[in-house]
C-alpha cells in the first residue's frame, strides 16, 4: 500500500464514490424534478444522459486520479510537458479546490439543518418538546454546522481505508436499507398510488422538450458531484490492478440506483401528505420543491401520521444525515489530499486546519445568510461546476497523451486498447461532452 493510502476493496471504493455522489440533491432534487418533467420520460432521459454525459466525465477524472497518484492541483498539473498546460491545470485545480470548499461551506448548513431534524423527531418519540431544534436562527444554524463539520473532519482524519472506505461501507448499506423500510411504509398510506402514478407513467410527447433535456443533464451532471476534484482524488486511491470503465460504471450506476429509488419514496410521500390536507403545490401549480419539501411539507406529513410518525420522522432525517454525510467526506478530502501530499501536512493535522477553515467560511455565510447562501450556491453549482467538468474534458481529451491514457488502462486490462470503451471515450470525451456541457452552461444562462 503507497503511503497516500489506498481503498483496500473494490466494494469499498464502489460505496465510497458512490457516497460522494449520493447527496442531499438526489434525494430532493431528482424526485420533484421527474414529476415536473413529464414523471417516467424524466427518469428514461436522465439515465441516458447520466451515462451519454456525466460517465464519460467520471471517468476522465477517475483516470486522471489513478494515473498521476495526486490531488487536484498537482494532477492536473502534470498531464503535459508544456508550461502553459502546466500552469493551467495548476489553476484550474485550484479553482476546483476552493469551489469545493465553498461548496461544503453552505453545504454543511443544509446538513446541520438535517441533524436538527432529526434530534427533533428522536426527541419527539420521547415526549420531548423542543421547538428551537426547527426554528431558523442564526444560533441553531451554526452549532449544528459545526456538529457536521466536526463529524466530517473525524471520518476524513482516519484516513482512506481506515475513515473514508470504512465508514462508507456502513453509511451507504444503511441508507438503501432505510430507503427501501420507507418506501415500503408509504406505499401503504392512502394517496401513495397516485404518486406513483405520478412517478412512472411516462408522457413521451415530452421526451425531447427542451426543459426537460437541459434539467436531465443538469441532474445527470451534478449528481455524481463532477468537475470539482472529488472524484480524481479518489481515482488517485484505486489500486492499479482495477479495471477502470466497468469500476466507474459501477459507480455511475449505484448513484442512478439511489436517485432513482429516492423518487420511489419522495413522490409517494408528497401525495400521501396531500390526502392528509397538506399543500404539495405551489401557486403556480408546480410540486413544492428544494427547501420547502423537506423542512415543511414532509414534516407536516410526519405529524398527520400522528405516533409511528416520529419514527418515520427519525428514519428519514437518518437518511437524509447519512446522504449528506457521505457526500461531505468526500469534499473535505479534495483540500486535506492537497495539504498532505503537497505541504508535507499530516493526515491529522490537514483534517484539522480544513474543517476549521470551512467552519469558518459557513459561519460568515450563517451570519450574512440573507446576502451570501443563495449567491455561494449559484457561483459555485450553476457556473464554476460546469466550467470545471469542460476543463477536464480538455485536459482529458487534449492536453493528455493519448497512448499514456491507454497505458493507464491497461493497468487493469491488458486488452483495453480492443474494448468497446478505448474505441468510443477518447473521441466522446474530446469532442461530445464539451460540447453538451457549454450549451447546458449557455442555456442555465439563457
Amino acid at each position: 500500500m503507497s503511503a497516500r493510502g489506498e481503498f483496500s476493496s473494490r466494494i469499498g471504493f464502489v460505496l465510497a464514490a458512490a457516497g460522494s455522489a449520493v447527496g442531499l440533491g438526489n434525494i430532493w432534487g431528482f424526485p420533484t424534478k421527474v414529476a415536473e418533467n413529464g414523471g417516467a420520460a424524466f427518469v428514461l432521459m436522465y439515465l441516458v444522459m447520466a451515462f451519454l454525459l456525466a460517465y464519460p466525465v467520471l471517468m476522465a477524472e477517475l483516470i486522471i486520479g489513478r494515473a498521476k497518484r495526486a490531488n487536484m492541483i498537482d494532477a492536473l498539473g502534470s498531464l503535459s510537458s508544456s508550461p502553459v498546460s502546466q500552469l493551467a491545470g495548476k489553476i484550474t485545480g485550484s479553482i476546483g479546490l476552493t469551489t469545493v470548499v465553498f461548496i461544503l461551506a453552505f453545504y454543511s448548513i443544509v446538513a446541520g439543518w438535517m441533524i436538527a431534524f432529526f434530534i427533533d423527531a428522536a426527541t419527539n418519540m420521547l415526549g420531548l418538546n423542543l421547538p428551537w431544534l426547527t426554528t431558523f436562527s442564526e444560533l441553531r444554524n451554526l452549532c449544528f454546522m459545526i456538529v457536521f463539520l466536526a463529524l466530517t473532519g473525524i471520518v476524513v482524519s482516519g484516513g482512506v481505508s481506515g475513515g473514508i472506505e470504512r465508514w462508507s461501507v456502513r453509511l451507504m448499506p444503511t441508507l438503501f436499507i432505510i430507503i427501501v423500510i420507507l418506501i415500503i411504509y408509504v406505499s401503504f398510506q392512502d394517496g401513495a398510488m397516485e404518486g406513483w402514478k405520478a412517478y412512472l407513467v411516462p408522457d413521451f410527447s415530452r421526451v425531447l422538450d427542451p426543459g426537460l433535456l437541459i434539467d436531465a443533464m443538469g441532474q445527470a451532471f451534478f449528481s455524481m458531484s463532477l468537475g470539482v476534484g472529488t472524484m480524481l482524488v479518489y481515482g488517485s486511491y484505486i489500486r492499479k490492478e482495477e479495471n477502470l470503465p466497468k469500476l466507474g460504471a459501477s459507480v455511475a450506476l449505484v448513484d442512478i440506483g439511489v436517485a432513482v429509488i429516492a423518487g420511489m419514496l419522495i413522490i409517494p410521500a408528497m401525495y400521501v401528505a396531500a390526502n392528509n390536507g397538506v399543500q404539495i403545490f405551489t401557486e403556480s401549480g408546480a410540486l413544492i420543491q428544494g427547501d420547502s419539501l423537506i423542512f415543511n411539507v414532509l414534516p407536516e406529513l410526519f405529524k398527520t401520521i400522528e405516533v409511528v410518525g416520529y419514527l418515520v420522522a427519525t428514519a428519514f432525517f437518518a437518511l437524509m444525515v447519512i446522504a449528506a454525510l457521505t457526500s461531505s467526506i468526500s469534499m473535505l478530502e479534495v483540500p486535506v489530499s492537497y495539504l498532505v501530499d503537497n505541504k508535507g501536512f499530516t493526515r491529522n493535522k490537514a483534517s484539522l486546519v480544513l474543517t476549521l477553515s470551512v467552519m469558518l467560511i459557513s459561519g460568515v455565510i450563517v451570519y450574512n445568510y440573507d446576502a451570501l447562501f443563495g449567491l455561494v450556491i449559484t457561483l459555485t453549482t450553476e457556473y464554476s461546476q460546469p466550467l470545471l467538468g469542460f476543463a477536464l474534458c480538455i485536459f482529458a481529451g487534449w492536453v493528455w497523451r493519448r497512448n499514456d491514457i491507454l497505458a493507464e488502462l491497461k493497468n487493469g486490462n491488458e486488452q483495453a486498447e480492443q474494448g468497446l470503451f478505448w474505441k468510443l471515450w477518447p473521441w466522446y470525451v474530446r469532442f461530445v461532452c464539451p460540447v453538451i456541457i457549454v450549451s447546458m452552461f449557455v442555456k442555465s444562462l439563457v
